[in-house]
């Protein structure tokens, strides 16, 4: 009768019966390293019988066969080995050269220069300030006390379009103070106001939207009625280059519509 081969075996390590042709314990979860010899060395004695049977030519086949057997396993335990190592290496390889390119990106930049930019993107993003207000801001001991290293890396490096910011202010003064052309413009370029360049007010002045003739008799309805002021007074007050600089026009216009 035909001897059946074993379909169980004892695990190394915690005894529980397993499939015997599993190499990792589903208990433990151990490596059955012994398995891969056991049959090396079953075939090696089987060969040994044949041989011990069928003389010396049949001992020949036989080590053959099993020096071709472990060559086979020790191949397949080396090629396992090397793809493990291979799997286990690759995700810190990969961590260490992302870091380096980090690192690398970061040289050369100090924080407060780094700080200063962010600062200085924010005030012309929000406040709409032109590039001379920003530095000032930066380095002012009032303001953020950057150093002026730091405050000149921002301006050379920030993305900003000053026409837009210039005319961004220009429609918050008409918009809110009504004021006139010309004295936005004085606004816009004074060294106590924006600071904005001639060439950005210019920009700002030829693209604003605004009714001057509105906004003059917005002003003149304010000195009416929070300063008790008559036409005559209020008409010089709006076209004055010491008050609000409207033209003769526009303070007409202003007048005739007084209620």
């Amino acid at each position: 009768m035909k001897k059946e081969n074993p379909t169980t075996k004892l695990c190394r390590y915690c005894k529980t019966e397993i499939p015997f042709d599993a190499k990792v314990c589903p208990q433990c979860r151990k490596k059955q390293k012994g398995h891969g010899c056991l049959i090396v060395i079953a075939v090696i004695a089987i060969l040994a019988i044949i041989g011990g049977i069928a003389g010396g030519t049949n001992d020949d086949a036989s080590s053959a066969t099993s020096e071709a057997t472990v060559t086979a396993v020790a191949t397949e335990e080396t090629s396992k080995s090397f793809a493990e190592e291979s799997i286990k290496e690759t995700p810190a390889e990969t961590t260490k050269e992302t870091s380096a390119e980090t690192t690398k990106q970061d040289d050369g930049i100090p924080t407060e220069y780094k700080s200063a930019l962010k600062k200085a993107t924010s005030y012309s993003d929000m406040m709409h300030m032109s590039k001379a207000g920003i530095y000032n801001q930066l380095v002012s001991e009032y303001g953020e006390k950057f150093s002026p290293e730091a405050a000149q890396y921002a301006i050379d490096n920030m993305e900003a379009d000053w026409n837009r910011n210039a005319l961004e202010k220009a429609q918050g003064y008409s918009d809110t103070m009504h004021m006139s052309k010309a004295g936005i413009y004085d606004q816009l370029i004074s060294e106590y106001g924006e600071l904005f360049t001639p060439e950005e007010a210019q920009y700002a002045i030829d693209n604003v939207d605004a009714d001057w003739n509105a906004n003059a008799l917005e002003k003149a309805k304010t000195y009416q009625e929070t300063m008790n002021m008559s036409p005559s007074a209020i008409h010089d007050q709006l076209t004055s280059e010491y008050g609000e600089k409207f033209t003769t026009e526009e303070a007409d216009y202003a007048i005739e519509n007084l209620k």
